[in-house]
């Protein structure tokens, strides 16, 4: 009988747990929501001890339905960038888990820029001098709660991502560990050498003991029971951020393979291969994985808004009462009727990378209907697509040589079939709905020693749906053309 795996995914909004056997299979899954916390205009914060509570509640679901003295280990992806200040001991939290959309540190990394260290970051990182990442969240709080600073400081808390959060937790204050993909989230880590940067630290002002050893993707993480939920202690083994975990799923494994993951935002990753280089204005070099000590790289474009657009429509406009309408409303007319959203909440990211920038909604006229604003929304997503496709095209050095689709949205084939027209490229879509969870899972494959090599993994079964491009190349400039005229209003 073939072994289980168990993979926590947690989400921008919600924690899951999914239960595979060995060849990706999903057996099953639970999930709980997460409520997302605005103080003000432009802050984005989650309650980290209700998503450690709905961590267990997932995992109870699942232990309740299943018989799991098969399972072999537990792997956890998560949202990179957000980060937790927690009790050391204990875990709690000390303060709300503030997300990658928050920005709050706006003003640190314009200051940051202002005295000429942004080169520099940039070099060290791979990342753009931007509050999207983890630092200026750090430097923030260590202004703004001197006496939260002072216990990160003395030692009494400990600074993480989530996924170091919950493998504190579930491993009861004896594993405090991030993965490298985590760890390259934050501006604090240097991922030529492989290590935190002292020197960074110092300029965001964390302390660098404050922050969690890094391991490899497929290294273990020591071993948990869940606080009893599961039927015995299991190796927590294989933990990858969410987008490169799903790079990993896609079986991207060589330069050139490119994947879209399409969720609260899209993140788009090139893997270019062993060797470290600094990417075209307006892109990030990450970390794809490092296994044996072995890094991979990627050029990475990152789209803040894009289910998150539609849920936007959803409950700040009431135009649908769920995301699943979609698709039916933009396909009832021929074409958005002029009407682009671009879809600047927080600021635009890739490729403009404009924090000031605001939403808009363009080219109404007397006859638009709700169906021309629903298309307009999903076209948005297709348009941000193709701009960072078209960027890492011009500076990766490689062709690319396949698109790989993942995530909720693609079940909605209109914005699959337009990201395809659009880029003009045959587009697979993953028949996985969850890539995320089965990449970190298939990293633990390789830590548990269940694979005994990535060519192993690319040959276990994938199923996809394959989307062909039905627009001409006239029609999608035509149409680009469009899109980048309504973005020069808002920047």
């Amino acid at each position: 009988m073939s072994a289980m795996l168990l993979s926590i995914d947690q989400s921008t909004s919600a924690t899951k747990a999914v239960l595979f056997d060995d060849r990706g299979a999903i057996l099953d899954k639970a999930s709980r929501n997460h409520r997302q916390i605005y103080p003000q205009p432009g802050w984005v914060e989650h309650d980290a001890e209700e998503i450690w509570r709905n961590t267990l509640a997932a995992l109870g679901d699942l232990a309740a339905r299943q018989d799991l003295s098969r399972l072999a280990g537990l792997s956890v992806t998560n949202q990179r960038e957000t980060i937790v200040v927690f009790e050391r001991g204990t875990g709690r939290p000390l303060h709300h888990a503030i997300v990658w959309q928050c920005r709050r540190g706006d003003p640190i990394c314009r200051e940051l820029r202002e005295a000429g260290h942004e080169d520099a970051i940039r070099r060290r990182t791979g990342l753009k001098l931007d509050t999207y990442f983890s630092a200026s969240k750090l430097s923030w709080l260590a202004r703004q709660e001197p006496g939260l600073a002072r216990k990160v400081r003395e030692g009494a808390a400990l600074i993480g991502t989530m996924d170091a959060y919950l493998i504190y937790r579930l491993t009861h204050g004896t594993v405090f560990a991030t993965d490298a993909t985590n760890a390259s989230r934050t501006l604090l880590y240097d991922i030529q050498r492989l290590r935190w940067d002292e020197e960074l630290c110092a300029l965001f002002e964390v302390p660098a003991r404050a922050l969690p050893e890094v391991r490899d993707s497929s290294a273990r993480f020591g071993e948990t029971d869940a606080g009893g939920i599961l039927p015995r202690r299991v190796p927590l083994c294989g933990v990858m951020g969410d987008s490169q975990a799903s790079l990993f799923a896609q079986q991207c494994f060589h330069p050139g393979m490119v994947k879209a993951t399409f969720g609260t935002g899209t993140s788009v990753l090139l893997n270019i291969g062993r060797v470290f280089t600094l990417p075209p204005e307006g892109l990030v070099t990450a970390l794809a994985w490092v296994l044996h000590n072995k890094p991979t790289y990627a050029y990475e474009g990152i789209i803040n808004f894009s289910a998150a657009t539609v849920a936007w429509l959803k409950d700040q406009l009431g135009l649908i009462r769920d995301a699943d309408e979609t698709e039916a409303l933009a396909t009832a007319v021929e074409d958005s009727g002029g009407v682009f959203l671009v879809p600047a909440f927080a600021g635009l990211s890739a490729p403009y990378w404009k924090p000031e920038a605001r939403a808009a909604i363009l080219g109404l006229t007397a006859h638009t209907r709700r169906e021309h604003i629903v298309r307009a929304a999903l076209e948005s997503i297709g348009y941000q697509l193709r701009e960072v496709l078209d960027l890492m095209k011009t500076g990766a050095g490689v062709s690319v040589q396949s698109l790989h689709g993942d995530g909720g949205p693609t079940a909605n084939r209109f914005l699959m079939q337009f990201v395809a027209g659009l880029c003009g490229a045959e587009l697979r879509v993953s028949n996985v709905p969850e890539s995320s969870a089965w990449g970190a899972a298939s990293a633990g494959l390789l830590g548990l020693g269940l694979a005994p090599s990535l060519d192993a993994l690319a040959a276990l079964p994938r199923a996809w749906t394959t989307y062909q491009p039905r627009l001409t190349p006239e029609q999608a400039r035509q149409l680009l053309e469009g899109w980048q005229a309504a973005v020069k209003r808002v920047i």
